[in-house]
């Protein structure tokens, strides 16, 4: 069937089947990098770029790449049937790869991809990538190549030649069609590129941590146990549940293999965690003057930071039933006293010693009045 392209409609889109060798400039050793095409339907454009794979990242990155270099996005994708474009093939209702997809959506591009085993549904491509096996590495040929950015510089030299050169039929470039047809019939490129991100389900573990690529990331603790999607960028870590964004991390790749969100955390590790002699005296010093000069004395009396930072918590945490006007005279008699353990300052607490204590039979003085006889009178 002929078909019939229209300007800024179709881009074809695919992987040669011959690779470019590049050589290891340590060792001298070979090492053959994959050559990714790309052709507009109605001028024959070609694009061209090496990568070492054909994984999602190269693939993803290379249509980036296609997109900036074209100056738009045509309104139509039209990929082969690989693993990092199309997860399950079908005429029909071929599915998509997750990131390939968000990559459309972000440029507002479908993706139609040709019939597995039928080269003619894209045969804009297939043509492109023999012209560009036979051009572009007929060309580079005896050229050593000693690294990727290297063989991507003489790859645009030669598409520069290839893309200038007047086609014979037309009589005019592909530059030229590409300026003249194309690119006032592309849609404008978004605000900033796609950036590439891969999805994964991981199941939240009893620290309410998630394990990505050997780092742990915290949600909320809500969720242990829960099974959860995460998007991993070169810079970010996102979290999602039933759709929702739950959390969101920078990328770690060095340091600390824990990345943990104090709003993720149970209210009794949040305390423990923020337990340091600086929190506790702040914390003291909201309540009033007594109970900070008595966590003084327990931090001042204790042999390890850690240990009367513990003392302390415990102390504070006794106070937070209490209001101010009871902390602070249990601080100030635990302090005349001498009493800086917790079990002694709960027991002022609970028996309410800091109260003055009330008069017992025989403890008063003798009253002295001329109408009370006293023990003489009867001996």
């Amino acid at each position: 069937m002929r078909q019939h392209h229209v300007a800024g409609d179709k881009l074809f889109v695919d992987y040669s089947g011959k690779r470019l060798p590049i050589v290891d400039p340590a060792t001298g050793a070979l090492r053959e990098a994959e050559l990714f095409i790309a052709v507009l339907g109605a001028s024959n454009y070609t694009y061209a770029e090496a990568s070492w794979t054909q994984t999602l990242p190269d693939w993803l990155g290379a249509h980036v790449r296609l997109f900036e270099a074209i100056g738009g996005v045509p309104r139509l994708l039209v990929p082969d049937n690989l693993k990092s474009g199309v997860h399950k093939a079908s005429f029909y209702d071929p599915e998509i790869n997750r990131s390939y997809a968000k990559l459309a959506a972000h440029y507002g591009i479908g993706v139609v991809p040709a019939r597995p085993r039928r080269p003619r549904d894209k045969a804009k491509v297939e043509a492109g990538v023999r012209f560009a096996q036979t051009y572009i590495l007929g060309r580079l040929r005896n050229r050593p190549l000693f690294s990727l950015a290297e063989a991507n510089t003489a790859i645009r030299e030669v598409l520069e030649r290839l893309n200038g050169h007047p086609m014979r039929r037309v009589g005019v470039s592909r530059q030229d069609l590409l300026r003249q047809l194309e690119q006032p019939a592309l849609q404008p490129l978004p605000a900033t590129p796609y950036e590439f991100a891969e999805w994964m389900l991981a199941r939240v573990g009893q620290d309410y941590h998630v394990a990505i690529q050997g780092f742990h990331y915290s949600v909320p603790h809500a969720l242990i146990r829960e099974q959860v999607d995460v998007r991993v960028t070169a810079r970010t870590v996102e979290i999602f549940h039933r759709g929702g964004r739950v959390a969101a991390h920078v990328r770690q790749v060095a340091g600390d293999r824990h990345g943990t969100d104090p709003a993720h955390m149970p209210s009794t590790h949040r305390r423990y965690a923020e337990g340091t002699p600086e929190r506790v005296l702040d914390e003291a010093k909201a309540i009033g003057p007594n109970t900070e000069g008595l966590i003084t004395a327990i931090l001042a009396q204790s042999r390890h930071p850690e240990q009367g930072t513990r003392a302390c918590l415990g102390v504070l945490r006794l106070f937070r039933g209490a209001n101010q006007e009871r902390a602070e005279p249990v601080s100030a008699r635990a302090l005349e006293i001498g009493a800086f353990g917790y079990r002694s300052i709960a027991s002022i607490l609970a028996h309410k010693l800091d109260r003055p204590a009330l008069p017992r039979d025989g403890d008063t003085a003798p009253l002295l009045h001329a109408n009370i006889r006293g023990s003489g009178y009867f001996h």
